[in-house]
């Protein structure tokens, strides 16, 4: 990343999930930043907006904020700037936020918005930036349209992954949904059954997909992972994400692991016996083996 200190054009959203929507807004904005010889900067917050506004709101986020940052730096913009979302900024009108924070804070000399786009606690559109923006010395300049076939939005990438949709998520979002969380003791009730799996703990903001079977991709190789509550063993509504890593028999205890969904292969299902149960697992690793030989 380069210098804070050089003047930028910038962007301002919440990126959840730096999808391939995102991703074309922001090669706009390298484009235009670096043919006006300044850089390129993305505004956005920590965590949901909504958290301030609705303090009960519990968003279910694609990418919560460390997430966010590690896939923005990915796309090569020169800078990331993270706010907090606090009431006052929630207050704040879009003359005083581009004028306060834009302009004298961050040095923004292009603003680049959709034509869409409501801005500040006033929700002044595109005409109404661009007018207050000339007076203050910001250009406010619109995003060429995205003209995929499909409705790319964290919204119908969310609606996606809790259908178990997840080769549609991952079309969306240009890579494969993922969950990173820490590796901590389960029931061992893998183990027994011969699927020796790691049990893993992520944040509580993320979204997690349908209740089911999926064929995932680690570091430490292909596995196959169930979401659930485990209705055969009697688990309650204590909800669980335990991963079977092929050919893997190590300790991940208290370690980070990241998993890649690459496809669903079944809905959750209650069995009348830990041999039904075996034998479905045994049924789902063919079927993984199968796609993973896939050419």
């Amino acid at each position: 990343m380069k210098s804070e200190h050089l003047a930028s054009a910038a962007t301002i959203g919440s990126f959840d999930g730096v999808h391939r929507g995102h991703r074309y807004v922001l090669e706009q904005l390298t484009l235009q930043a670096h043919q006006r010889g300044l850089e390129a900067r993305v505004v956005t917050f920590r965590g949901h907006p909504l958290q301030v506004l609705r303090p009960d709101f519990r968003p279910q986020l694609l990418t919560p904020t460390d997430e966010k940052e590690e896939l923005l730096r990915q796309t090569g913009i020169d800078h990331i700037t993270l706010l907090d979302f606090t009431p006052t900024l929630a207050q704040m009108s879009a003359h005083d936020f581009m004028h306060q924070v834009l302009k004298e804070q961050l040095g923004v000399q292009v603003l680049m918005m959709g034509y869409d786009n409501r801005f500040g606690h006033d929700r002044k559109s595109f005409a109404d930036c661009q007018q207050e923006g000339a007076a203050m010395g910001i250009e406010v300049t619109g995003c060429a349209e995205c003209t995929a076939d499909e409705d790319i939005s964290s919204t119908s990438i969310r609606q996606a992954l809790l259908a178990g949709q997840v080769e549609r998520a991952n079309t969306l979002l240009g890579y494969p949904y993922f969950l990173q969380g820490t590796v901590v003791a389960g029931f061992q009730n893998g183990r027994r059954l011969g699927y020796p799996t790691a049990n893993l703990q992520v944040n509580p903001l993320k979204l997690i997909p349908q209740n089911g079977a999926y064929l995932v991709q680690s570091p430490l190789g292909y596995g196959m992972l169930n979401i659930g509550t485990r209705p055969t063993l009697h688990n309650g509504q204590q909800r669980s994400i335990e991963v079977h890593l092929f050919g893997f028999d190590g300790n991940l205890y208290g370690q980070s692991l990241r998993i890649q969904f690459l496809h669903h292969l079944r809905g959750e299902q209650e069995f009348r016996s830990l041999a039904e149960l075996k034998a479905q697992l045994e049924q789902d690793e063919a079927e993984c083996k199968k796609l993973i030989s896939r050419p």
